[in-house]
């Protein structure tokens, strides 16, 4: 028996969808501390419901790699996350000097997609 797979994630595109809507977040809150309930988290992945959960931890990793241009260097943008399954929110935490690069309308420097398997 072959299963065909109904849908195929594209982890990448994910993934940029969620930066882009952190650096949003920063932007507009001026805060490193971002939380985004999972129902806003499928708004953000265009109504993909397996990216704000069971893929959400694959797309988290991908994003993790995203860097800002700092004074000292390229910073990852993302110091650390937490997925919160019963209140059903999603934390991140945004490098202070990374916080201030997107501010400043800082580029993105985005992870190279052909060093993942």
């Amino acid at each position: 028996m072959n299963l065909e797979y109904t849908h195929k994630p594209n982890y990448f595109l994910a993934a940029q969808l969620l930066i882009r809507y952190v650096q949003t977040k920063v932007q507009k809150t001026q805060s490193n501390e971002i939380e985004i309930a999972f129902q806003d988290l499928t708004k953000v992945f265009q109504g993909d419901f397996a990216s704000s959960s069971t893929n959400l931890e694959s797309i988290l990793n991908i994003a993790d790699e995203y860097k800002v241009e700092t004074i000292s260097g390229d910073q990852r943008i993302i110091e650390r996350y937490d997925i919160d399954s019963e209140e059903k929110h999603l934390h991140i935490f945004v490098y202070p000097q990374a916080g201030q690069a997107l501010l400043d309308g800082k580029d993105l420097i985005n992870p190279d997609a052909s060093s993942y398997e």
